[in-house]
């Protein structure tokens, strides 16, 4: 019998994954709105839902909360360079690779640059 813990952990998998195939599916018909719920914040919500659900520690959540603003910075060009390279003819699989190699090199920096400016991530 699956512990507490268990449960829960299978309850947050859950509901994340559902979000992701809604997202799918919506975009099959509507990609514009698809890319609408997609770009909702519904992840880091869920995850400051959970995490203060585990840890109630207001100090806490505003280190979560501000350490996630600085982390979307960089994978946003992502979401401009894919649609660059398909349109230029690039296979979708390639355009993939190739945003999300920008996203980690740009992880990179702002984990390499955000110290430098005070920034606690």
């Amino acid at each position: 019998m699956p512990t507490k813990w268990m449960t829960y952990l299978l309850l947050k998998a859950l509901i994340s994954g559902a979000i992701v195939a809604i997202v799918s599916e919506i975009s099959k018909r509507y990609p514009g709105a698809g890319a609408l719920v997609a770009s909702l914040p519904l992840v880091s919500v869920l995850g400051m839902i959970w995490l203060w659900r585990d840890r109630p520690d207001a100090g806490n959540m505003a280190a979560h909360s501000s350490a996630t603003f600085w982390y979307v910075l960089p994978s946003l060009p992502m979401f401009l360079l894919i649609p660059v390279l398909l349109k230029q003819g690039w296979p979708f699989w390639l355009a993939l690779t190739a945003g999300c190699l920008l996203t980690v090199a740009l992880y990179l920096v702002m984990t390499w640059l955000g110290p430098r400016f005070g920034l606690k991530l």
